[in-house]
């Protein structure tokens, strides 16, 4: 079994994660293009081409599925990615997770890129699934590219500006941007009050990565304990893990693995 993943950068690493805690025989193919970023600033029609050239040179592993671990490439390129690859890869996109959020109760914050908080899009899936929820869109500004960087003072300064435009009273923070799901306790320990009940925080990469394995279907692994490969692919070109990755503890579980088998 091979599952591809690809993003702009780092933000895949979550869902990367939760693919081989599912199936540690999965052979993983991370393809991402940090060359470019930020894609948040770029036109829609950039983003689009940018991520199908991602998606491609995964797509040239062979891989069973195909996961866009990349909210703004989800919005920007999904149609554009499955008309090329469907039905011989399947392919799946990220959705900020407001449907569960919502269904707890509100009230609760979108974090999401600048880009993306007050998107038609967001907009959308929050008349869809949060209509009876007070909903509160947070731009954080910087922070996916401190995350890619793991530029510590830059992600304190992003996460802390963001809490601030978080009403105190939040039961729940939805993170819309994968890469924020890597410093997801930071994001906790700034937005929880004293005293009020558990923050919960909302990512995507558990689901994404379920969701790739329905649409292959079961299979069994190719013997008992065995352990995938990684392959990580940097803006076409086949590297290792970069070392910014190292920094967070998903980057260090995937090198870990991947040399354990």
């Amino acid at each position: 079994m091979k599952i591809a993943l690809m993003d702009s950068g780092i933000g895949l690493l979550a869902a990367a994660v939760s693919v081989r805690n599912l199936r540690p025989d999965a052979d993983l193919v991370l393809s991402s293009d940090p060359d470019s970023m930020p894609w948040g600033p770029r036109t829609p029609e950039d983003v689009r081409q940018r991520a199908l050239a991602a998606c491609e040179a995964a797509a040239a592993h062979r891989p069973d599925a195909l996961i866009i671990a990349c909210n703004t490439a989800s919005v920007h390129a999904l149609p554009a990615v499955r008309a090329r690859l469907e039905p011989a890869i399947p392919v799946i996109g990220t959705v900020p997770a407001i449907k569960p959020a919502a269904a707890g109760g509100g009230p609760i914050a979108i974090w999401a890129t600048p880009a993306t908080t007050g998107s038609p899009y967001q907009r959308g899936l929050i008349r869809d699934f949060a209509g009876g929820v007070e909903v509160t869109e947070v731009p954080c500004p910087g922070l996916a590219d401190a995350v890619q960087w793991a530029d510590e003072d830059g992600i304190d300064r992003a996460v802390a500006a963001a809490a601030a435009l978080t009403p105190r009273d939040v039961r729940a923070v939805v993170l819309g941007c994968t890469h924020y799901e890597l410093v997801a306790e930071r994001i906790r320990a700034a937005v929880q009050r004293p005293g009020a009940a558990p923050l919960v925080l909302h990512s995507s990469a558990g689901a994404v990565a379920a969701q790739a394995l329905r649409r292959i279907g079961e299979r069994p692994p190719a013997e008992p304990g065995a352990q995938g490969t990684l392959t990580v692919i940097l803006s076409g070109r086949t590297e290792p893990l970069p070392p910014a990755a190292l920094t967070y503890a998903e980057g260090r579980s995937l090198q870990a693995l991947s040399h354990a088998g």
